[in-house]
Order: structure tokens, then sequence, then C-alpha cells
């Protein structure tokens, strides 16, 4: 679920076809998603091992540990684009403003989080031309976790 109003536009960021853009301002350490609706989830290896599934890998996201959804039906959540230097924070599946984000703002977020460890994205990043790789799960919630707490500390105090 996406909670600021919002809409969906062709994207700023060279080769990435559509983004989602926000249409009022969120404030740094906001929720921009929330999960919502997630049926079920799929370990790698049972997505690996299934032809089915494994078409549908191209709309996959990991939410914890070497779980993954599966989300062939694009929801607008999946028009958020991939930045080494995102503007939002992806932990868990929430995705937090990393500062305070202005109308029009195009939504981005580091994909390494959503990878399974060690897969390259089938594209590059378009500002450094570095391949993006998936990290493991350790160093995603360590890292989100951090940067997480990080932002918390610096916007309530």
């Amino acid at each position: 679920m996406i909670l600021p109003r919002y809409h969906v536009a062709a994207s700023a960021i060279r080769g990435a076809g559509k983004g989602l853009f926000l249409d009022e301002t969120v404030a740094a350490g906001r929720i921009i998603t929330a999960p919502d609706g997630i049926n079920q989830t799929f370990r790698h290896a049972d997505i690996a091992a299934s032809p089915e599934l494994s078409a549908q890998f191209h709309a996959s996201a990991r939410w914890f540990e070497d779980r993954y959804t599966l989300s062939p039906d694009w929801p607008d959540e999946c028009y958020i684009n991939h930045s080494f230097t995102p503007n939002g924070l992806w932990h868990l599946g929430f995705v937090f403003a990393l500062t305070e984000l202005p109308p029009g703002t195009e939504i981005t977020v580091d994909y390494r989080h959503l990878l399974p460890p060690g897969q390259a994205e089938d594209f590059v990043d378009s500002v450094t031309g570095e391949t993006i790789t998936g990290l493991s799960w350790h160093d995603s919630l360590a890292s989100s976790t951090r940067a997480l707490a990080r932002l918390l500390d610096t916007t309530h105090r």
C-alpha cells in the first residue's frame, strides 16, 4: 500500500520506464509504502525448482531471509526504481523517506535489498554503470536497520 498521494509517470531515470512520483510532501522518516495483501511468500529454492514460479521471478522482491513475493500483476509499488543513492529506505518491505521529499519527487530504493544474495540485476545502475548485486540477508537487514535507526534518531529529537 502506498500511503501518500502519488502518480505513476515516465521515469526521470534513463532506461527505467515508469516511476512512482509523490503528489504531496513526505517528511523524513515517514513511511511511503507498507506491505499489504501478501498472500504467500516463496523460498528461493522453490521458485528456482518451479518453471511456473521461475517465469514470474522478474516480478519478485525479497521480504525476509530467503522468502520472496511474486507480483506479476505489477502493483504501483513496482514502479519504485533503483538508485545507489536512494531517497527511500527499504526495510522489511516498508519504504521510509530518507529526507523530506517534496511533491514531484520520484521514489527510489536500493534494489540490492530486494535481490537474492549474489544475484545481479539484468541492468546496471544508470548513474554509475555498476552492477546491482543482491546483498546477503544479514548484510541487508543489518545495513537497513542501522540506516533506519540513524534516520529515526535525526527526525525525532
